[in-house]
């Protein structure tokens, strides 16, 4: 089967162009022993299948990143392969210049080649004028202008196909650049333009004492939208769905079909309501599809957006100074700050981090930074009651203890170089649909094949030591010391273990206990910190190996048990006084 390789810098409208060739039959793969992802799909054209393959972004066949690295391993793969490959190489046309630099190093490797000039359209606003068919006669490959969000220049594209040859265009690869400049003054004419709208709230944007404001009120507006979006699909959908529908239909089929007592309690729970027991098909079921999904399904959706349109790149940056001191870098920001939302897509998101090192302050700080919506819901409905003060409390409290944690991880863990943030920052472009929703489904489907099986999996596990009794023995054996060293009622005990299943739940079970406003603000703190939830816990151990989350996990709990400790003796003396 023929491939099609497209390869370009990043942000260059490689996955728009994706998206027209292939359609929807996408197929997202890691590449072996790496979390870093590449795109495939199919292209059917004359009766002959094309095999098309999105390569993560690069700027040079000499790679500094791990994404490069793995987009130049692929490319030497299938270039000492058997099969017929083209190099689509995508560019912004608008950054000729720079772009140009990976089409002369590809043009060394006497591959099959066609390059696509995007954003023909912005090309015009801009003031650029190119000679497309000088361009192409210069470099002897075929060159197409296209507009992918419009589809102009895709058909094209398609046609040209069977036109990619090998170029014979040389040049001394020590005068590359003086090169690049030759074909530029041949090809390209820049006339003066005024700034247009995006132009200036680019600028804005990026300003630290107008960006910094503008990214708090994006984010507060994303965090609301989707709190609302998502309690509207639990509240209106999922929930009355689950209970009405699918519980009651499960019910009177397992009674007709199984007779086992211990089967029924495994599969259904001790109580078949959803959050009281562990049923692998009632809370098993729930958590990820009625609890979690409509906050990952809204939230993917938002950060999509934000995404395409070319703004986070912009946060990245204007984060990157002050994560440098937690030993991070501004693409850190982006797994931090799905910790907002949901703690699954944040350990997702680490996979875009390089170092081992930069992937466990990353998901720390994802996991403790702030509680997830859910969370943020339960606490703000507990203690909102006693006023403004004792409501911000927890959550000052909560987002400090992050950032020291990220001070204290950077001094203990071995030190490595932290790189720099060279990142592209595009300019302002419309959202293209069909692209935002492909991608929106890939990541949704990520979700349900690496999150949803180990979440079955957890909810046996403590199924089967609530059967066997060993829940009981932990409470019994252990739940007094945590109530003692927290000023807490010795039942709070019992709800814990469910803070492992969803914290959310755990935290609206303090209700009936009558705790006082300092009680709730040291249980609240102590249940956000002492443990990820259980869908968190085991794709950590997918993501980053059991060692490692064990060690997570164990220093969540005696950090958590720790602050919340001194919290509840400081609360103390605030309270006397």
């Amino acid at each position: 089967m023929k491939k099609i390789l497209l390869i370009g810098n990043p942000n260059v409208g490689k996955s728009v162009i994706f998206s027209r060739l292939t359609g929807i039959n996408v197929i997202s793969s890691n590449y072996p022993g790496t979390t870093v992802e590449f795109t495939k799909g199919f292209l059917k054209h004359n009766g002959e299948i094309y095999e098309v393959i999105d390569l993560p972004g690069i700027y040079s066949l000499e790679p500094t990143t791990k994404a490069e690295e793995i987009a130049i391993k692929l490319l030497e793969e299938f270039s000492n392969s058997n099969d017929k490959i083209i190099l689509l190489n995508i560019l912004d046309a608008t950054n000729l210049e720079r772009n140009l630099n990976l089409t002369l190093q590809l043009i060394k490797k006497k591959l099959p080649l066609v390059v696509v000039l995007n954003f023909c359209d912005e090309v015009k606003h801009k003031g650029i004028t190119i000679n497309y068919q000088k361009l192409q006669k210069i470099l002897n490959v075929p060159v197409i202008s296209t507009c992918a969000r419009s589809a102009e220049g895709i058909k094209e594209i398609i046609d040209r196909l069977k036109e990619a040859n090998i170029s014979n265009f040389n040049f001394e690869s020590h005068k590359k650049w003086e090169k690049i400049g030759e074909i530029l003054h041949e090809v390209q004419q820049i006339t003066h333009k005024h700034h247009t709208f995006l132009d200036r709230i680019s600028e804005i944007s990026i300003n630290p004492y107008s960006g910094l404001p503008i990214a708090f009120g994006i984010l507060i507006l994303i965090f609301i939208i989707t709190r609302t979006i998502s309690e509207a699909l639990i509240s209106y959908i999922l929930d009355p769905f689950f209970n009405t529908v699918y519980l009651q239909f499960l019910k009177n089929i397992l009674n007709k079909i199984i007779t086992s007592d211990f089967l029924k309690e495994i599969l259904l729970g001790k109580n078949p309501t959803p959050m009281e027991s562990f049923g692998v098909l009632t809370t098993g079921i729930y958590i990820p599809l009625v609890v979690v999904f409509p906050y990952i399904l809204t939230f993917y959706f938002m950060l999509g957006i934000l995404e395409d349109i070319g703004y986070l790149s912009r946060l990245s940056i204007m984060l990157d100074n002050l994560l440098h001191k937690l030993g991070l870098h501004g693409h850190s920001a982006i797994p931090i700050l799905l910790g907002f939302g949901c703690k699954v897509p944040a350990v997702l998101a680490t996979r875009i981090l390089e170092t081992n090192r930069e992937k466990i302050i990353a998901v720390m700080l994802a996991l403790i930074l702030a509680p997830c919506m859910p969370q943020t819901a339960m606490i703000i409905s507990l203690v909102s009651p006693y006023g403004i003060k004792y409501l911000l409390l927890p959550f000052t409290i909560i987002f400090l203890n992050a950032i020291f944690t990220g001070f204290l991880l950077n001094k203990l863990l071995p030190k490595t170089e932290i790189s720099e943030l060279f990142l592209e920052i595009p300019p302002y472009r419309m959202i293209h649909i069909p692209t935002l929703l492909k991608k929106l489904y890939i990541r949704i489907k990520d979700f349900f094949l690496d999150a949803v099986p180990l979440i079955f999996v957890g909810i046996i596990l403590i199924n089967v030591m609530e059967v066997s009794g060993i829940n009981n023995f932990i409470i019994n054996n252990f739940g007094e010391v945590f109530t003692k060293l927290l000023n807490l009622p010795k039942d709070v005990a019992s709800v814990l273990l469910l803070g492992f299943l969803r914290k959310d739940v755990s935290i609206a079970l303090l209700a009936p206990f009558n705790l006082t406003v300092h009680q709730l603000i040291v249980a609240s703190i102590f249940m956000v910190l002492y443990l990820p939830c259980i869908s968190t816990f085991f794709l950590i151990v997918k993501e980053h190996g059991i060692l490692l989350s064990l060690k997570i996990t164990f220093f969540m709990l005696i950090w958590g048990l720790l602050i919340s400790f001194v919290i509840n003796q400081l609360l103390k003396i605030a309270f006397l006084l």
